[in-house]
């Protein structure tokens, strides 16, 4: 019973599609639009030393925390 359950739940969330399935770039600025995106520029602003841990985790929560500004449609028109 329980097999079925969570193949039903794989089979439905398959189905589902995701804004954040691929990092998605604004055509004409470059930046990240979507958490994707940004979790990559965060991930590599803080190896390079650009970031601090505490600056990397606010911009994360900010921008794809629960009310993330990220999580909108901000694609370039």
């Amino acid at each position: 019973m329980k097999a079925i359950m969570y193949l039903s739940v794989v089979l439905l969330m398959a189905g589902c599609t995701d804004d954040n399935s691929e990092a998605v770039y604004g055509k004409k600025s470059g930046l990240p639009v979507n958490c994707r995106a940004y979790v990559q520029v965060v991930i590599d602003s803080y190896r390079a030393r650009i970031h601090s841990a505490e600056d990397s985790f606010a911009g994360l929560e900010r921008n794809c925390g629960i009310n993330g500004a990220a999580w909108k449609d901000n694609r370039e028109k």
